[in-house]
Protein backbone atom coordinates (compact mmCIF):
# COMPACT_ATOMS: atom_id res chain seq x y z
CA UNK A 1 0.00 0.00 0.00
CA UNK A 2 1.48 3.65 -0.77
CA UNK A 3 2.05 6.43 1.77
CA UNK A 4 -0.36 8.61 2.64
CA UNK A 5 -0.15 11.83 0.69
CA UNK A 6 -1.02 15.60 2.26
CA UNK A 7 -2.62 17.64 -0.22
CA UNK A 8 -5.19 20.90 0.01
CA UNK A 9 -7.13 21.11 -2.92
CA UNK A 10 -8.80 24.54 -2.00
CA UNK A 11 -7.37 26.70 1.11
CA UNK A 12 -8.24 25.13 4.62
CA UNK A 13 -8.99 21.86 2.77
CA UNK A 14 -6.58 19.63 3.61
CA UNK A 15 -6.76 15.60 3.46
CA UNK A 16 -4.92 12.54 3.67
CA UNK A 17 -4.80 10.56 0.40
CA UNK A 18 -3.65 7.32 -1.18
CA UNK A 19 -2.83 6.65 -4.86
CA UNK A 20 -2.80 3.41 -6.67
CA UNK A 21 -0.68 2.05 -8.94
CA UNK A 22 -2.07 4.23 -11.74
CA UNK A 23 -1.59 7.42 -9.90
CA UNK A 24 -5.31 7.41 -9.29
CA UNK A 25 -6.84 8.48 -5.43
CA UNK A 26 -7.65 5.02 -4.38
CA UNK A 27 -9.13 6.74 -0.49
CA UNK A 28 -9.27 10.37 0.65
CA UNK A 29 -9.93 11.21 4.27
CA UNK A 30 -10.35 14.76 6.22
CA UNK A 31 -6.98 15.62 7.90
CA UNK A 32 -8.75 16.83 11.31
CA UNK A 33 -11.53 13.54 11.13
CA UNK A 34 -8.06 11.00 10.46
CA UNK A 35 -5.67 12.73 13.12
CA UNK A 36 -8.68 12.98 15.74
CA UNK A 37 -9.67 8.76 15.20
CA UNK A 38 -5.86 8.04 15.79
CA UNK A 39 -6.32 9.54 18.77
CA UNK A 40 -9.03 7.80 19.97
CA UNK A 41 -6.92 4.57 19.61
CA UNK A 42 -4.62 2.59 22.06
CA UNK A 43 -1.88 1.24 20.26
CA UNK A 44 -0.15 -2.27 20.66
CA UNK A 45 2.20 -2.08 17.77
CA UNK A 46 4.23 0.59 15.32
CA UNK A 47 3.01 1.17 12.19
CA UNK A 48 5.54 2.53 9.39
CA UNK A 49 6.19 5.93 8.48
CA UNK A 50 3.26 7.38 6.19
CA UNK A 51 1.15 4.64 7.44
CA UNK A 52 -0.91 6.34 10.58
CA UNK A 53 -4.20 4.93 9.64
CA UNK A 54 -2.77 1.45 8.93
CA UNK A 55 -2.30 -0.92 12.23
CA UNK A 56 -1.70 0.80 15.39
CA UNK A 57 0.76 3.97 16.29
CA UNK A 58 2.15 5.05 19.61
CA UNK A 59 0.85 8.27 20.58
Amino acid sequence: MSKRELIEPNPGDKRFVRRDDQGQFSEQVDVGKSLAADQRQHADHDAGKGQGDKGDRQT
